[in-house]
């Protein structure tokens, strides 16, 4: 078992698994950590537990400090240098004729790497651009390529729940969601009422869809044929959370049947 703090970074709205390095931070402090050559800065947001090896990728970064005031003049620098060269980079692009929509860019605490996010829909031979941007700011230059969802998450909004975006918020994978889901849960397949803004399915799709699974299991399929008490019918409709369905017998007659937790009719 090793102590361990888990550290999320704007770096990549991702969570890192770091040592505490016997210094005592808390839930929401700001910290400085050590990866490699890096300098990050990010909010811890699990206290120290302990976690097996196996669990990890090791050797764990650092906590080196909590964010002080020096840190914090720092970053803000860091921030407006930043946009600058999101400026810078949008220019060099445009003028090599690269379709790159950038998104945002990021400078580790200790200017160690200048790390530029963007949206193409297709590949990009960005070599001769960070060169360029190399060059001008003397660091390591990493250009990612992401996804709507990824630019989502990054950019944040609110959601037809009222709530800001999960991924934005907690989510630390970003889970594949497919259209069985909204089908296990009886939604109409809408485009506009299933897809969040980032124009991909809802990732709150996935949260209850165990559920839903298990306990359609026992549920007949609409369109089967089933025997009632009233007779033998087809299901014209499924109710998942009342554990029910519908079946049209015919000549314009239709019951409504409700199962136990062990799929048999009541």
């Amino acid at each position: 078992m090793i102590d361990v703090v888990v550290v999320s970074c704007k770096l990549n709205n991702g969570v890192y698994y770091v040592s505490p390095n016997d210094v005592d931070v808390s839930r929401n402090d700001q910290v400085i950590f050590e990866d490699g050559e890096d300098y990050l800065v990010g909010t811890v947001i699990k206290n120290k537990y302990p976690e097996k090896k196996k669990n990890l990728f090791l050797p764990l970064p650092n906590i080196v400090r909590k964010v002080n005031k020096e840190d914090l003049k720092t970053i803000e620098k860091n921030e407006e240098l930043a946009k600058k060269a999101l400026v810078d980079a949008k220019k060099e692009a445009k003028n090599l004729d690269l379709e790159m929509n950038f998104v945002d860019c990021y400078f580790n605490l200790n200017k160690s790497q200048l790390i530029f996010s963007f949206l193409s829909d297709n590949r990009i031979d960005f070599r001769t651009l960070a060169k360029k941007l190399a060059a001008k700011y003397k660091t390591r230059i990493e250009l990612r390529q992401i996804g709507i969802r990824d630019k989502a998450r990054k950019v944040g909004g609110v959601g037809p729940c009222g709530l800001f975006l999960c991924c934005n918020r907690f989510l630390t994978d970003l889970n594949s969601v497919s259209i069985n889901m909204a089908k296990n849960q009886n939604l109409a397949l809408n485009p506009s009422k299933i897809n969040g803004l980032c124009g991909r399915l809802y990732c709150c799709l996935g949260y209850e869809n165990d559920l839903y699974s298990e306990l359609k299991k026992d549920l007949p399929a609409v369109g089967s044929e089933v025997k009632t008490d009233s007779g033998k019918g087809k299901v014209i409709s499924v109710d998942v959370l009342n554990r029910s369905y519908k079946v049209d017998l015919g000549e314009r007659e239709i019951v409504q049947v409700f199962c136990d937790k062990n799929g048999k009719n009541k």
